[in-house]
C-alpha cells in the first residue's frame, strides 16, 4: 500500500510541529510547511532521525498564489491539517487595532481556505482524505479581550462546518479539533507581544495544561479512524479548565 502523504500547516514549533511528528510516527509521509525555514528543517530532522518521512517547504498561508504553487509541486494528498493560526493582543473591542483583526482573520480564515481550496482536488482524488480544521474554544465561546481572536476561530469554526456539508456524498472527512488551554513555546508570547511575564501569567496556577502533543494526538486519533467514520468536533481541554472563564487555579 502506498503512503499516505500528511500536509501541516505551522508545522515549525508547537501543535504543528507535535502534529506532524504524530503522523510520522503513524506511517504518513508528512509535508511540513510554514514560514521559518529554519524551525521547519529542525522539526523534519527530528522526524528523519526517528525514521520518519517528511519534507520541509516554507509557506505562508496568506499568500494564495505561493499556495497555489506548492499545491501544484504536490502529487497526493490524503490528509491536510489546518492548524497555522495565532492571536494578536487582548484589547477591548472599543480600543482594538482593526490591523490586528485583520492579521487574525487572514492567518486563520483565509489561510484556511487558501491551503484547503489548492488541495481539495487532491483530497477528493485520494477517494479518502481529511481535512482537519484546528479551531479553538474561542471559536465557540467568547470572552473579554478576545474580540477578534474569537471572531477570527469562529470564522474557521463555521468555514468547516460548510465544507462538510458542501463535501456530503465527496469522499472527504472534515475534522474540528478545537482547544482550550494550551501551553506552548510561542502562542501566548506572540499574544501578549513578547511580554513574557503576562504570558506566563495565563498558565499560573494552573496544574498541567494541555500541551501540543496532547492536541496532536486528538488530531492523530481522528485522522487514523475508520474512512467512514468523520468526527466533527471535538473540544479538548484540560481537566484545570471547566469552560473558558471557569479555571482552577491553585496558590
Amino acid at each position: 500500500m502506498d503512503t499516505a502523504v500528511a500536509v501541516v500547516t505551522g508545522a515549525g514549533s508547537g501543535i504543528g510541529a507535535a502534529t506532524a511528528r504524530r503522523l510520522a510516527a503513524t506511517g504518513h509521509r508528512v509535508v511540513l510547511t510554514g514560514r521559518r525555514k529554519d524551525r521547519l528543517e529542525t522539526v523534519a530532522a527530528r522526524i528523519t532521525a526517528a525514521g520518519g518521512q517528511c519534507s520541509a517547504h516554507p509557506l505562508d498561508v496568506t499568500d494564495q498564489q505561493a499556495v497555489r504553487d506548492f499545491a501544484d509541486g504536490l502529487e497526493r494528498v490524503d490528509v491536510l491539517v489546518n492548524n497555522a493560526g495565532g492571536a494578536l493582543g487582548t484589547e477591548y473591542v472599543a480600543v482594538a487595532d482593526p490591523a490586528d483583526w485583520s492579521a487574525m482573520f487572514e492567518v486563520n480564515v483565509l489561510g484556511t481556505l487558501h491551503v484547503t481550496q489548492a488541495l481539495l482536488p487532491l483530497l477528493v482524488a485520494d477517494g479518502g482524505g481529511t481535512v482537519v480544521v484546528l479551531s479553538s474554544t474561542a471559536g465557540h465561546v467568547a470572552y473579554e479581550g478576545g474580540g477578534g481572536y474569537a471572531a477570527a476561530k469562529h470564522g474557521a469554526h463555521a468555514l468547516a462546518a460548510t465544507l462538510r456539508l458542501e463535501l456530503c456524498g465527496e469522499p472527504v472527512r472534515v475534522v474540528e479539533i478545537a482547544p482550550g488551554l494550551v501551553r506552548t513555546e510561542e502562542f501566548a508570547l506572540n499574544r501578549f507581544r513578547g511580554d513574557a511575564d503576562a504570558a506566563a501569567r495565563v498558565y499560573r496556577g494552573v496544574e498541567q495544561p494541555l500541551t501540543a502533543e496532547d492536541v496532536a494526538d486528538a488530531v492523530t486519533w481522528a485522522v487514523t479512524r475508520p474512512a467512514h467514520v468523520d468526527v466533527d468536533l471535538m473540544v479538548v481541554r484540560p481537566r484545570a479548565q471547566a469552560a473558558q472563564h471557569k479555571v482552577h487555579r491553585t496558590g
